[in-house]
């Protein structure tokens, strides 16, 4: 995230090992555990279930839309077999079969299963449109998988709990505070699994982080910065996906019909490639199949107009968009608060909720880290949140950036010295330039952890500064040492980001209930996650410095941020 130079790379390889003592991934570079976990992952060794279920878990998938794909790309068929799945949309149905082209995490159901086409894995696989039907007859499942937009969150887990279903859902939990309290108290009543896919709780680097920490190899902790940098703008806005042929007027969206004009452009293309194939013998058989096969994913996406109108039946609903002080009117027709949800404050939580949540859950199990594990609550946030970079074409923000204060061990409230105990955490989330990237820096008085994109950490030892190299880019100056420390920053491997992890091991616990037996993002680790989410949206929007309260952060009370009681009543 900070565009590290090889230099700086270099200075990093400073690792746990110079401080003294063995962590996990100090004996798996040895290899005294190389046999435990060979031919599988290291999920199961770190976290603390077998490595395969004699009896996979019969599933079904609610919402088959990007995130929903990711994850049936996660599914370890040793431990989730997929029975149904359900969505609305043409285009999410095709993928879920066939995968997406040039996304390697989203390979489709018939690569995870080995079926051969569509029609075989229909046999195995039933397919529904509306996740309610699909809840009430799929008398096989035994769980469900949600990664439906936001704001279904609740609604479905729920359904699907009083159903007498596991639950799997896609972060955020819900898209209010009182809708994931229901959530929790619903699990809690019904005796089910209820596990939220924060996945930085099975990625190993987050995992060994932790350890880190708690050995003191990074001395006291005192700060952390996150970010996650988007190069979005508009017209190449990762989040306004392309919608259905004359959905909007040509005329006036320079988007529309951008998916008809692709599809008249690749099929002109793919009938050249094949003349020439078999008039001259020029080109390959490969390259016309990944024409073909482009050209097929784009015809189920150019199907969802086939729905436009259908998806007012499942509450979605037309819109004009007003700029305030200004003519300017930007209608927003149903079937685009469906695909592009995540714009649309109704339907999703902005970039606090899909990036924003991910980040601060990191910091706040960096800090548990100090405390044995028990995961800490922020104390307050201030928030700036604003639009500078896109048009009125959404509702949610371009950029947010906040400051959250966090107890450090010795902290007491209201104690004139103790009181000011306290880590900051400071991120940032924008769109118009993604320099940097995603991830963590870590700050102690020993060393510094930087983690980026989930997949590679770096320790740098001593007290460290950026300057400026000879050559004008930035270096690191180590300062405690002198010079800098060449140590390891671990055994080189694949790192997953968690995804696989956090469902297989959902999936043993459903297998192996008990008490001691739990999903590590469970309702209360979730409530929490999603109360800094979504409180810190509020300090943004309403500009104001927000206390949290701990009532927030207990399922069993009613006093939400946002004002609103819960629905499900508490246990007694």
């Amino acid at each position: 995230m900070t565009n590290l130079t090889p230099e700086e790379r270099e200075a990093g390889k400073e690792g746990a090992r110079a401080a003294g003592g063995q962590s996990r991934r100090d004996f798996l570079k040895q290899g005294i555990l190389a046999g435990a976990v060979a031919g599988g992952g290291l999920g199961a060794f770190y976290f603390g279930y077998e490595k395969t279920l004699a009896d996979p878990v019969r599933v079904g998938v609610l919402g088959t839309g990007d995130e929903g794909n990711v994850l049936i790309g996660a599914v370890n068929p040793d431990f989730i077999q997929v029975k149904a799945i359900a969505d609305i949309r043409p285009y999410n149905q095709w993928r879920a079969f066939n995968g997406e082209w040039g996304q390697p995490a989203r390979p489709g159901l018939l690569a995870k299963y080995g079926w051969k086409t569509e029609d075989e894995a229909r046999k195995h696989v039933k397919v529904y449109e509306d996740y309610n039907e699909l809840l009430e007859k799929e008398q096989d499942i035994e769980a469900v998988i949600i990664a439906l937009p936001l704001h279904l969150h609740a609604p479905a887990a729920i359904a699907a709990m009083k159903r007498g279903l596991h639950v799997m859902t896609e972060k955020l939990m819900a898209h209010s505070v009182h809708e994931c309290k229901d959530m929790a108290r619903t699990a809690a009543q019904t005796g089910l699994y209820l596990a939220t896919g924060h996945q930085r709780h099975y990625n190993i680097l987050y995992h060994e982080a932790v350890d880190a920490i708690r050995r003191g190899l990074l001395g006291d902790l005192h700060y952390i910065r996150a970010q996650w940098h988007r190069g979005n703008q508009p017209g190449h806005d990762s989040w306004q996906m392309p919608l259905p042929p004359r959905i909007k007027d040509p005329k006036k969206y320079k988007d529309a019909d951008k998916l008809q004009k692709e599809w008249d452009s690749w099929t002109k293309r793919l009938a050249k490639l094949e003349e020439e194939f078999r008039k001259k013998g020029k080109g390959s058989l490969e390259e016309i199949q990944s024409w073909r096969r482009r050209i097929a994913q784009k015809e189920a996406q150019i199907a969802d107009g086939r729905i436009k109108d259908k998806v007012k039946d499942y509450g979605y609903k037309d819109a004009q968009l007003k700029q305030p002080g200004s003519d300017e009117v930007y209608d927003r027709p149903a079937i685009e608060e469906l695909i592009r949800w995540r714009l649309w404050e109704r339907t999703g939580g902005g970039l606090m909720a899909e990036l924003g949540s991910h980040q601060l859950d990191a910091a706040s199990i960096f800090i548990s880290a100090l405390f044995d594990g028990e995961k800490q609550h922020p104390l307050n946030v201030v928030c700036a949140a604003n639009r500078p970079v896109f048009p009125m074409d959404r509702e949610i923000e371009d950029h947010v950036c906040c400051i959250l204060e966090f107890p450090a061990p010795g902290y007491v409230k209201d104690d004139p010295i103790h009181g000011r105990k306290k880590i900051g955490v400071q991120y940032a989330s924008i769109n118009g330039n993604g320099y940097g990237g995603y991830g963590e820096i870590v700050f102690g008085t020993k060393r510094t952890l930087v983690i980026e994109k989930e997949q590679t950490s770096t320790f740098f030892p001593g007290l460290s500064k950026m300057g400026a190299s000879k050559g004008g880019g930035p270096t690191l100056d180590t300062q405690a040492s002198g010079v800098a420390v060449k140590g390891e920053s671990g055994p080189a491997r694949d790192i997953s980001r968690g995804y696989v992890e956090e469902l297989e091991h959902w999936a043993w616990c459903i297998r192996n209930p008990s008490p001691f037996n739990q999903p590590r993002c469970y309702p209360k680790v979730a409530l929490g996650d999603a109360v800094i989410a979504l409180t810190t949206n509020i300090a943004g929007r309403q500009g104001k410095r927000i206390e949290f309260q701990e009532a927030w952060f207990d399922p069993n009370s009613d006093e939400t941020p946002e004002g609103i009681k819960p629905s499900v009543p508490a246990k007694k």
